[in-house]
């Protein structure tokens, strides 16, 4: 998993509230269990018409956007299912940050796992990064986990709070394959020793 230090980058304004999985990444390309090749259906139903063409009105498809690495979005961003596409699609787009007052809980660690970083700010911060993501890609937006600041691009500075383990993972890029892997010579000495002691299992 890459590592998630420091962020700058233009961010995309989504102020609905309530944007559901399923809204994220719809059901019907849950079939894959790739980590790649989502983020062309990410936002399908919003991000596309009916005959497959771009909606010239969604954020994501006008082009101050089309780069945009960090997410402003309304209250409980990835409710719904528990589906852990909605992360890939995000990562797979280039969305490497989201920033809201609340998350759904499962897509909230669901984020972690997958090198995304979920920002809980209060209200009024948020309406300030959401009126100055609306500014373009001329607005850039820098996003530090290791001093837990988000920083719009006129200077002013929010803090969050985020639990030490989660951080921990995110800054040295350690998913729960990673965390498994920083304990194999513990694990090798482990099953060295039960190899001796129990030659018949």
């Amino acid at each position: 998993m890459e590592k998630f230090t420091t962020l700058t980058g233009v961010a995309a304004p989504m102020p609905l509230v309530n944007i559901d999985t399923d809204m994220i990444i719809p059901k019907q390309y849950l079939k894959t269990i790739k980590r790649t090749g989502l983020g062309v259906h990410l936002f399908d139903e919003m991000r596309y018409t009916t005959e497959g063409e771009e909606e010239p009105g969604f954020v994501l498809n006008q082009p101050a956007y089309r780069d945009a690495s960090i997410l402003i979005a309304g209250d409980n961003f990835g409710c719904g299912s528990s589906r852990e596409h909605a992360p890939w699609a995000l990562l797979d787009f280039g969305i490497r940050c989201v920033v809201s007052t609340s998350f759904a809980d499962i897509f909230y660690n669901n984020c972690f796992k997958n090198g995304i970083l979920p920002v809980i700010l209060p209200q009024d911060a948020v309406d300030h990064l959401m009126d100055d993501a609306t500014k373009g890609s001329n607005a850039r937006i820098t996003v530090d986990l290791e001093a837990q600041t988000v920083t719009a691009s006129d200077g002013r500075t929010f803090t969050f709070d985020i639990d030490p383990f989660k951080k921990h993972c995110l800054l040295n890029g350690l998913d729960d394959i990673g965390l498994t892997l920083e304990k194999v010579s513990a694990i090798d000495a482990y099953e060295a020793k039960a190899q001796t002691q129990f030659p018949w299992a």
